[in-house]
């Protein structure tokens, strides 16, 4: 055996949420969570008023994230959350942000 540490695998988290998801401060929510997780990636609204959420870190960080996704701030209405887990694409993702895109307001 080797003295180095091994590094857990990075997971990724791509997740789009539809409900009453914009203008209700969704994307700060996420931001917010996210850095306390300690999670690299981004967070923009989508053209037709869903919220499209792209996550990287440790597996269990992100299964907490996509359990605050589907709850959200208050004033949001989660209707369901579509996501899809893979591999991370870019280990050296480190911080977390919000993206601007189509917007309709936080």
């Amino acid at each position: 055996m080797s003295g180095e540490a091994q590094q857990p695998v990075q997971t990724r988290l791509e997740a789009v949420v539809h409900g009453r998801v914009q203008g209700v401060g969704f994307r700060v929510f996420v931001a917010r969570r996210a850095a306390a997780l300690d999670l690299g990636g981004w967070v923009r609204n989508e053209a037709r008023g869903s919220v499209r959420v792209v996550a990287e870190g440790h597996e269990a960080a992100l299964r907490t994230l996509l359990s605050d996704l589907r709850t959200g701030p208050p004033g949001a209405r989660v209707d369901h959350v579509d996501d899809d887990w893979g591999r991370s694409e870019a280990a050296a993702v480190r911080h977390f942000e919000i993206r601007s895109g189509w917007h309709a307001g936080d």
